[in-house]
């Protein structure tokens, strides 16, 4: 076990976010490493063009800005058309759909906040940033001149982040008006950010859920690939269809109906 494993293993076995009643647990599906080295590699070939893509941004603001807690199935990450609904890479690295990132020096995640986020919206990634330095070794601190930083955005354009640290000035967007009504929408995020992956897109997942394909839009069938079990690794947890990082039972549907349920037993 390679010491990017052995660091985000902290994170996994200690970090219980408190959120909404949807999610409740923060899943251990991060991108592993088995070299000894602070790169690690990513394969979303089959996102295709989800991963960089244009994307009305704009249709998809409006949908996140209408979304309520109390009268939604889903959660506002998952109403986006970016790769797995709220995955989106920095064009820089178009020029194929394999990259490479790197874990974040120390636990150490330097952020800044953009000007379109009012008092209440800071006050509201403070109790995430809380989760997380309570519970795990991870730190987000204010950016000073450190040349790799996170840039925490408020547009209308949905949530969305890129995974694991990219190089340089990284942007997470969490729209004002739906990201922020509910804290596991901004822990989600925030673990994209430190290199984890969506729980129901784990190479074993099968073992666990059935993923109803019928179910789902046509153009969003790939939201529901597995990732390769030689670049990602479960930490020898168990699959958790509660944690954060896993999506509804209708995520992505195109008639109401489940997409993704759990097996019987599980």
């Amino acid at each position: 076990m390679g010491p990017l494993t052995v660091w985000y293993v902290a994170v996994a076995l200690v970090l219980v976010a408190v959120v909404g009643p949807k999610v409740q647990n923060v899943g251990a599906r991060i991108v592993s490493s088995k070299r000894r080295y602070r790169d690690y590699d990513f394969d979303f070939s089959h996102l295709g063009e989800a991963l960089y893509g244009s994307h009305d941004q704009a249709s998809i603001g409006e949908l996140v800005r209408a979304w309520r807690p109390h009268n939604s199935t889903v959660n506002p990450e998952e109403l986006g058309t970016y790769a797995e609904g709220d995955i989106h890479q920095p064009l820089i690295e178009r020029n194929a759909l394999k990259f490479t990132s790197s874990k974040w020096n120390k636990g150490l995640v330097p952020y800044e906040f953009s000007d379109q986020l009012a008092i209440g919206d800071l006050q509201k990634l403070f109790s995430a940033f809380e989760q997380f330095h309570k519970k795990t070794c991870i730190r987000f601190v204010p950016h000073t001149k450190e040349r790799d930083y996170v840039v925490i955005e408020g547009r209308n354009s949905g949530c969305w982040s890129a995974v694991g640290r990219m190089g340089g000035r990284q942007v997470v967007n969490l729209q004002r008006n739906g990201c922020l009504q509910q804290e596991g929408t901004i822990v989600h995020e925030l673990m994209h950010v430190l290199g984890f992956l969506h729980e129901h897109t784990r190479y074993d997942r099968d073992r666990f859920v059935n993923i109803f394909f019928r179910n789902v839009r046509p153009n969003l069938l790939s939201n529901f690939g597995r990732e390769s079990e030689s670049q990602t690794t479960t930490l020898g947890m168990q699959y958790d269809y509660g944690s954060v990082m896993h999506y509804s039972r209708t995520a992505f549907s195109k008639n109401g109906k489940p997409t993704v349920e759990p097996k019987v037993g599980q």
